[in-house]
């Protein structure tokens, strides 16, 4: 199976001033790129060649492993984004999120502080869990919650790559603008 960058949801400059179209260009553009081609390249003639990503985050190891989970995980985080179509969860994910942490604030502390304290590069992710209550997961690296048996609902990518062109070494500034484009009505979808 050969798989292919899915197109952004949104144009280059949507998410502006959050994230860039600048940073998109290179995220999106060249980092996503990047893994789906190492990705093609790298299963012919393996067990995966037509297999999907998600087999390929449960059961592959090394660089099939890291590439699949990066194409899975960067289209799972673009698809979340949009430009201000909510500003806060909707009905169900806002009852989960009362239930598990209290408070949309309360949630939004923990969550900023999960990213903030996962050393290095990697992923923050808001997971429902097989009790139905919701977590926040970190992943270093090309890390995916698949893999652990549980429900990504919403995440957040905290590799350089992701913020460094428009926050420098600011990863804060940058959470604290995550909040203003995430997609809530797709969150409350994969809920």
């Amino acid at each position: 199976m050969k798989f292919e960058l899915p197109e952004l949801p949104y144009k280059l400059n949507a998410l502006e001033p959050a994230i860039s179209a600048k940073t998109l260009e290179f995220h999106y553009g060249k980092h996503h790129q990047t893994y789906v081609t190492n990705l093609n390249n790298l299963i012919p003639g393996t067990k995966f060649e037509n297999e999907s990503l998600e087999k390929m985050i449960n059961e592959a190891e090394g660089p099939i492993f890291n590439n699949a989970a990066q194409v899975w995980n960067h289209t799972f985080y673009f698809s979340g984004l949009h430009p201000a179509v909510n500003s806060a969860p909707l009905e169900h994910v806002a009852e989960a999120i009362n239930g598990s942490f209290g408070s949309l604030k309360e949630f939004k502390e923990a969550f900023i502080k999960s990213a903030t304290s996962l050393f290095g590069s990697g992923w923050v992710w808001l997971i429902k869990n097989p009790k139905g209550t919701l977590e926040i997961v970190q992943e270093s690296n090309a890390g995916n919650p698949l893999r652990n048996g549980l429900k990504p609902i919403l995440t957040c990518d905290v590799w350089e790559h992701a913020y460094y062109l428009d926050y420098q070494n600011r990863r804060l500034d940058y959470l604290n603008a995550f909040w203003d484009i995430i997609d809530w009505d797709v969150v409350e979808k994969r809920f």
